[in-house]
């Protein structure tokens, strides 16, 4: 990303476009449960990786407030069913209101269902989410495209992709030469970066031509580096102006005493 302003117009050109969904933001529905005993992150990779990809995520579709993200909340999928019921680390939803934060998320009262689900591999559920939630998140909710990842860099990289095909099945993403899947559903391109000095592998999503969606903390030592470059830059500038200016004084004098010289 060159300037704030480039990124702005890149945002604006692979935003994703849809419809509205048919229901409306329900915020609590009595009855239904919306926390349990659970931290809400298994480990610290964890808590990186779903801090990180969150922030992201809030960041870049800041722009439509008709796309709504859900961090560790439960989403319920079958009404009068509180046991048809999900908790994914991160699920994003279009075509419904970005706010008022929602405690739960009903999909027969908002009309819709997630777009794409992350979920990210801890010792006790990594068997669920290779096998059985795969079947639920697509064909049970209806979610396009379901992503696992394995965010603590000790252990073997894991990083997979399903989504619906035209015909309803379910079929698995295929890699690039890099490791990394893109998102048809989100217009966004997805790969691992081993952070060694936190030991933390995480999972950072792209633009279609490759410009990274950034940070907080990112943008702030980018735009900490382009001022430090603009003050370089005026400093030189500066000491130009005042070199010509010593230069033309000196030629100033010469052409006096030049003038003197042919007098004399």
């Amino acid at each position: 990303m060159d300037t704030i302003n480039e990124f702005g117009f890149k945002q604006r050109k692979y935003m994703p476009v849809f419809p509205k969904a048919n229901g409306k933001t329900t915020v609590y529905i009595e009855g239904y449960p919306c926390e349990d005993d659970e931290p809400m992150s298994a480990t610290d990779f964890h808590g990186e990786q779903i801090a990180g990809i969150y922030e992201q995520f809030k960041r870049y579709f800041a722009i439509n407030d008709q796309i709504y993200i859900g961090i560790d909340s439960f989403i319920y999928y079958s009404e009068g069913d509180i046991r048809k019921c999900v908790a994914p680390d991160i699920h994003i939803v279009f075509g419904v209101a970005k706010y008022p934060l929602r405690r739960s998320f009903y999909t027969w009262a908002e009309g819709t269902a997630p777009v794409a689900v992350f979920e990210f591999l801890s010792d006790a559920t990594a068997r669920q989410d290779r096998t059985e939630k795969v079947g639920v998140y697509l064909n049970d909710i209806g979610v396009q495209e379901y992503f696992i990842h394995q965010p603590e860099l000790k252990k073997p990289a894991e990083f997979r992709g399903w989504r619906q095909d035209l015909s309803g099945g379910i079929v698995e993403m295929q890699p690039d030469a890099e490791g990394g899947l893109f998102s048809e559903a989100l217009n966004l391109y997805f790969r691992c970066e081993e952070q060694h000095h936190t030991h933390v592998r995480l999972l950072r999503p792209y633009l279609p031509d490759g410009t990274p969606i950034t940070t907080s903390l990112e943008e702030q030592h980018l735009k900490e580096a382009a001022e430090a470059r603009a003050e370089t830059a005026e400093a030189r500038a500066e000491e130009e102006a005042l070199r010509r200016q010593q230069a033309e004084a000196e030629l100033g004098k010469l052409r006096a005493q030049l003038a003197k010289s042919q007098r004399e």
